[in-house]
């Protein structure tokens, strides 16, 4: 197996590259189209087929242009929000990859559509413990839903379960479901009651004041 994590200093988002190297098929979990060089270079480099283009959240209606560049790419974009050319995806889907499987779970909040995706003892989670970090959408879409997604979803999951973001601001990018049940500056120690009225509290935009996720450096399994 063949993991990478792609971040972009700039903006903090990050885009991450699995492949079963056996049977050089990969897939790419929420990449940006201004990467297309890059993604390309990278697939073409190690010979791999991008069988899906997951992506967790999107703001398309900010980047009108998104779905035909990542389109581009030659594999089905998969997203839990409709539109052209999508393959919309829910609950309990399977994508495979190779001898691999990515298992699909609704995690509204972040975004209404949002998704997260689960391979072996990781699970990309978009935007739901990062808060206010997306470079396009300072605060939730759905406070209560992403209450909802985070405390029965993604803290229900193995303590060791690797929780990995869709957007950072710092040095790490990875945590896991013990680290953030207990130490979230949100989920861990705020009610569902307080957990609304902070983020109800929270400005239009500016940076966050207490950064969950932070960037990891690249790494690759075998």
């Amino acid at each position: 197996m063949y993991f990478r994590i792609l971040p972009d200093d700039a903006s903090g988002e990050m885009t991450y590259l699995l492949a079963d190297m056996d049977a050089r098929e990969a897939l790419l979990v929420d990449p940006r189209g201004r990467d297309l060089p890059v993604l390309s270079a990278l697939l073409a480099e190690r010979e791999l087929r991008l069988r899906w283009v997951l992506r967790t959240h999107q703001h398309d209606e900010r980047m009108p242009q998104e779905p035909a560049l990542l389109a581009s790419l030659g594999a089905p974009v998969v997203q839990g929000q409709a539109g052209p050319g999508i393959c919309l995806a829910g609950e309990g889907d399977v994508r495979p990859f190779g001898n691999e499987l990515v298992r699909v779970l609704a995690t509204p909040g972040h975004t209404a559509g949002c998704l997260s995706f689960a391979w072996r003892d990781r699970l990309f989670c978009g935007g739901l413990l990062a808060i206010d970090t997306c470079p396009h959408q300072p605060r939730p879409a759905a406070p209560e839903a992403l209450w909802d997604s985070v405390k029965q979803r993604v803290f229900t999951l193995p303590d060791e379960t690797l929780l990995f973001a869709a957007h950072e601001r710092r040095s790490r990018a990875v945590s896991t479901v013990l680290e953030q049940r207990r130490w979230h500056p949100f989920f861990a120690v705020l009610s569902r009651d307080a957990f609304l009225a902070r983020v109800a509290a929270l400005p239009g935009s500016g940076a966050p004041e207490n950064p969950v996720f932070h960037r990891h450096a690249d790494m690759a399994d075998r």
